[in-house]
């Protein structure tokens, strides 16, 4: 599996969020920014994440994943900082 497969299966469980994976093998860095993540506690934001790879975590073609989640005024504040 590839970055890009990744990318894709997070988009179709999440349509609504912006995402950026990098890593290769079975290990992720994933960013997903969207208005779903406001009001949510840190473990909800990441179960939401996981969510959509559930099938790839079982069968192994996804072992590690690091995930950062931003709502957009997070993110938009990140980058002028």
């Amino acid at each position: 599996m590839d970055a890009a497969a990744v990318k894709v299966l997070l988009h179709e469980h999440m349509p609504e969020c912006e995402f950026q994976v990098q890593g290769e093998g079975s290990h992720y860095n994933i960013v997903a920014i969207g208005t779903v993540f406001e009001g949510l506690r840190p473990v909800k934001k990441q179960q939401l994440v996981y969510a959509a790879l559930t099938g790839q975590i079982a069968d192994g073609s996804v072992h590690a994943v690091n995930i950062q989640t931003f709502t957009p005024q997070e993110w938009q504040a990140r980058e002028h900082t």
